[in-house]
């Protein structure tokens, strides 16, 4: 049985007279990927803009390694393994993917003035291994990705962007990973691709945990092992896919009755 990596209890997320979290409970294990469902507005990107410091609960608990995310840092939080991506697209296109890659890794640069003007040859060292690093995390994705780390992140396709938003969030090496909708704006061919690299790379990564919050019923099915389905920022049911879309309340909330 894998250990607890996080654990929320009671969190509450308002807006207002809006709750858009009402007393939420749940948990991540290590080395799980987790699905994380539900219709729109039901509270899913809020969680993890609560989770990884983006907004400041309102009430409760995410008790993560021994530390609470909801009193930390959006810092804090990365500093301590915490990654995500966004169903919006983050890069900066003019920069290269190369770049792009190295803004997710801050917290392991030196950014020094007199490191990064004085004492090149130390400079040099550590971008040569940076670079190493970033070719062999894109390759696991794309063997010809990784040929073109120079290149402006303007130059390519929809399915190696988002490759490269999962690198960014995969260079720090964390612990947890938060994918929202990677899929969005993807063919079904692309979403298929992409959800071979995220298996890949979880087998490559043995202890890293992953929650996805996905719209593609195909998606959570064939990666996740557990899913959580939500409401009206409520957890309504919980468990291996075939018992969630089974289940009579995700089918009215969610999948539709038939």
């Amino acid at each position: 049985m894998n250990q607890v990596l996080l654990a929320c209890d009671g969190l509450s997320m308002r807006f207002g007279g809006l709750v858009a979290l009402n007393a939420l409970s749940l948990s991540v294990n290590e080395g799980e990927i987790l699905g994380l469902i539900g219709p729109n507005g039901s509270g899913k990107t809020t969680f993890f803009n609560v989770i990884t410091g983006i907004y400041q609960a309102s009430a409760g608990r995410v008790d993560y390694r021994g530390q609470d995310l909801a009193r930390l840092s959006a810092q804090e939080i990365y500093r301590a393994g915490v990654t995500r991506t966004f169903q919006r697209s983050r890069l900066c296109l003019p920069l290269s993917i190369f770049d792009n890659l190295m803004i997710g890794n801050h917290r392991r640069l030196n950014h020094g003035l007199w490191f990064n003007l004085m004492r090149r040859r130390e400079f040099r060292r550590q971008f040569e291994q940076q670079y190493v690093q970033a070719q062999g995390l894109v390759r696991t994705f794309s063997q010809s990705l990784s040929e073109r780390l120079f290149e402006p992140a303007a130059s390519v396709n929809m399915i190696d962007r988002r490759r490269i938003e999962i690198c960014r969030a995969l260079i720090s090496q964390p612990t947890l990973l938060l994918l929202d909708e990677p899929s969005a704006g993807m063919t079904h061919e692309e979403t298929r691709e992409l959800m071979d690299d995220i298996l890949i790379v979880r087998e490559h990564m043995p202890g890293l945990s992953i929650v996805i919050i996905e719209h593609e019923m195909n998606v959570i099915e064939r990666i996740t092992e557990r899913c959580i389905v939500l409401n009206f920022g409520q957890k309504i049911c919980e468990g291996p896919y075939a018992k969630i879309a089974a289940d009579p309340q995700v089918q009215e909330a969610y999948l539709g009755t038939a």
